[in-house]
């Protein structure tokens, strides 16, 4: 009892600490990221906090399974740099004999993260993406800043208007530049307005002139208008089977196993298979010599991450290629990680005990 209640409570302060410290780390590079695509242009600037929480939520699954894997080589590793567990080895307990205290302090972590992987992960792609298809399908008449000029969606168009405080749809001094594969327009207009037709926006603009040159002759033509329709906008709608997979919920990729979705599946089904993974093998890589100056098992964990993250990113892209099944491929990876996870154990478990070789009687 006291074995189990140390361990657990020694891996649940360092499991804190570390989530602590990687959110924020992870949170900041976020928040710079977004912060850059808003003032780009890709994304609305009140739209920030939100899209934050939601890249948030759906990372949160990998963070999860790093600050497990970090909590459990540093906790381990501790109590190897301060001697416990030379004094637990000489009391009869092996290293095995760690699996079960650190399996029952992870468990809940797990169930959150199986819980995030298969409906925060989809819900929170899914309303990311329609932030910004809303954000980049808005007419362009709304994207133009009163004073600033601004180039529309396709690139064809330039505006500059001073916006009407009193109609938001609704515009004064219109100036468009609008070009064309052999022409080139301006269009200037004392007021101009915004008139839906059907999918398209339509800027009905009054009491303006057009000037127009033919690039190719050099012809140029003036015309004066008392009302004049251009097309503002073109909104390019999304098919529902364009969806990316990652946007889908996991019961629909399971009634449409496609390559495409089964290759999602590998991705978050074996993201909790590798949390799981990682755990046990973290048991094993976090042993060290107490003698030792240097300590470069944190080093050894970090790197083991990396290249399991990549793997299960690799297996989704094998999967979704049609190069190797579902089965096949969380067999391979994950199952082969198991078993260098368990074989590590063994490893030093029977170093423990040719170190210290009276503990099996101490045990008995």
């Amino acid at each position: 009892m006291l074995f189990d209640s140390s361990v657990r409570k020694e891996l649940a302060r360092t499991f804190g600490a570390t989530l602590v410290v990687i959110l924020t780390i992870v949170l900041t590079m976020f928040l710079i990221r977004t912060i850059g695509q808003a003032a780009s242009g890709a994304i609305a600037p009140r739209d920030v906090v939100l899209l934050l929480g939601y890249v948030a939520l759906g990372h949160l699954p990998t963070m999860l399974a790093l600050s497990l894997f970090v909590a459990v080589v540093l906790a381990l590793g501790r109590m190897y740099r301060d001697s416990e567990m030379s004094v637990w080895f000489a009391c009869g307990v092996g290293l095995a004999r760690f699996v079960k205290p650190v399996l029952r302090t992870v468990w809940p972590v797990l169930l959150v993260v199986a819980l995030l992987l298969l409906f925060a992960w989809p819900w929170g792609n899914r309303n990311g993406l329609e932030l910004r298809e809303r954000y980049q399908q808005r007419s362009d008449l709304s994207r133009v800043a009163p004073g600033v000029f601004q180039t529309s969606s396709d690139g064809r168009r330039v505006f500059f208007i001073e916006r009407d405080a009193d109609d938001a749809g609704a515009a004064r001094n219109v100036f468009i530049l609008n070009r064309q594969e052999h022409s080139e327009a301006v269009t200037s207009a004392r007021s101009g307005r915004l008139e839906p037709d059907g999918a398209d926006h339509f800027l009905v603009l009054e009491r303006g002139q057009r000037n127009e040159v033919d690039t190719n002759s050099g012809e140029r033509t003036l015309s004066s208008f008392e009302s004049y329709r251009v097309l503002a906008s073109e909104r390019a709608v999304r098919e529902a089977e364009a969806r990316p997979p990652r946007a889908v919920a996991t019961v629909d990729l399971i009634r449409d196993p496609t390559p495409r979705h089964q290759g999602e599946l590998v991705w978050r089904l074996g993201l909790l298979l590798g949390a799981a993974n990682l755990v046990l093998l973290g048991i094993g890589l976090a042993a060290t010599h107490p003698r030792r100056a240097s300590n470069w098992n944190l080093l050894f964990a970090l790197l083991a991450f990396a290249v399991y993250y990549n793997l299960v990113n690799l297996s989704q892209a094998w999967v979704a290629s049609g190069r190797l099944s579902m089965g096949a491929a969380l067999l391979a990876i994950h199952g082969t990680t198991f078993a260098l996870a368990l074989a590590l154990l063994w490893w030093r478990e029977h170093a423990a005990v040719a170190r210290w070789p009276g503990r099996g009687r101490a045990a008995a």
